[in-house]
C-alpha cells in the first residue's frame, strides 16, 4: 500500500467513444475508473472520444472517485491533444501507454506541468501512471518507477508484453518475470503496482485464480475490462473475519503502547513493529471498503 493509503484494487477500463458507458459507469463503484483513448478507440473515433471524455470528466458524479485517462502515445498525432484535453478537464491521473524508459515519463511530465500552468491548475496536482508493455519497459522498471514524484503507480499491460516476448497468454508463466520486476520496482519507489487485464470475462474461475496469485505476490490491484469483475475482485481482496480480528488487536495494542510512551509493543508475547502495524491498517481499510470476505 502506498503512503497515501488509497485503495486501488480495481481500475475499470471504459472505451472513450462509448457515450452510454461514460454516462453510467460510475454506478459500478470501482476504486478508479479509467477512460481509454488508446486501444479501445478506432482511428476515426479519436477526436470524438476525446471530447466525450473531456465532458465526462467534468460531470459531478465522477468527482467522487479517482479518474484516470489512458492517452495515446505522445509519439502519435493524438497523444498531446489527449493530454491537453484531460488535464484541463481535471483528470486525477494520466496513464501513459507503452512506457519504455524514464525519459518517456519526463517528456509527459514536462507537458503536464506546462498545461497546468496555462490553465491555472495547481502544478503537481495531475498524477501519472506508467504502463509497462515491453521487454524494454520491464528492464527499465526501476528507472521508470522512480522517474517522477507525480507517479502513483506502474501497471503491467499483458497483451503487448507477451507479443514483444514472442509468446502468448497462458498459465501465467509467461508473465512471471515481468510481474516480479514491476512489483519490485513499485515497492522500491513506494508506489502502487497494477496487474494485467483478464480478458475472458466468462471465466470467473480463471480470473479468481489469477487474482489470488497477484494478491499473494503483493499487487495493489488489477486493471479490469468488465464491471462484473469488480465485486469478484473486491471480495477476493477482502480480509477474513479472523484477519480483521487480529488487525484490530494489533492496532489497539499499538495505540496503547503509543499512549504509554513505549518504544516496543507486544501482543500475545510477539513484538509488533511498524510493518506489522501498517499491514493491520491496510487489512482494516480493505474490510471497511468491502466488508469481510464471503
Amino acid at each position: 500500500m502506498n503512503p497515501g493509503m488509497k485503495l486501488r484494487r480495481s481500475m475499470l477500463f471504459l472505451p472513450g467513444a462509448n457515450a452510454a458507458m461514460l454516462s453510467t459507469a460510475f454506478v459500478y463503484k470501482p476504486d478508479s475508473i479509467m477512460f481509454d483513448l488508446e486501444d479501445a478507440v478506432s482511428l476515426r473515433e479519436k477526436d470524438a472520444a476525446r471530447m466525450l471524455v473531456f465532458h465526462a470528466l467534468r460531470l459531478p458524479v465522477y468527482r467522487t472517485m479517482e479518474t484516470v485517462v489512458r492517452i495515446n502515445p505522445l509519439s502519435t498525432p493524438y497523444g498531446l491533444k489527449d493530454l491537453e484535453a484531460v488535464v484541463r478537464a481535471g483528470v486525477d491521473v494520466v496513464r501513459l501507454p507503452k512506457t519504455d524508459t524514464a525519459e518517456d515519463v519526463h517528456e509527459l511530465e514536462a507537458h503536464v506541468e506546462r498545461i497546468e500552468r496555462e490553465c491555472g491548475r495547481e502544478v503537481g496536482s495531475t498524477k501519472l501512471m506508467a504502463a509497462i508493455e515491453s521487454a524494454s519497459g520491464v528492464i527499465n522498471a526501476v528507472a521508470i518507477a522512480t522517474s517522477s514524484k507525480r507517479l502513483i503507480g506502474i501497471a503491467l499491460a499483458g497483451f503487448d508484453y507477451v507479443m514483444d516476448m514472442q509468446t502468448e497468454r497462458g498459465d501465467g508463466t509467461e508473465l512471471f518475470y515481468a510481474r516480479c520486476a514491476v512489483l519490485h520496482a513499485a515497492r522500491y519507489a513506494k508506489i502502487d503496482a497494477f496487474d494485467v487485464v483478464w480478458s475472458d470475462v466468462n471465466d470467473d474461475e480463471g480470473f479468481l485464480k489469477e487474482v489470488d496469485l497477484i494478491k499473494r505476490m503483493g499487487f495493489n490491484g488489477k486493471s479490469l475490462i468488465n464491471p462484473r469483475q469488480i465485486d469478484l475482485l473486491h471480495n477476493a481482496y477482502a480480509p477474513t473475519q479472523e484477519e480483521v480480528d487480529y488487525a484490530q488487536r494489533v492496532v489497539a495494542a499499538a495505540a496503547a503502547g503509543e499512549r504509554q510512551g513505549l518504544g516496543v509493543v507486544s501482543l500475545n508475547g510477539k513484538m509488533i513493529d511498524a510493518p506489522v502495524i501498517q499491514h493491520a491498517r491496510v487489512v482494516l481499510q480493505r474490510a471497511g471498503a468491502s466488508g469481510v470476505r464471503q
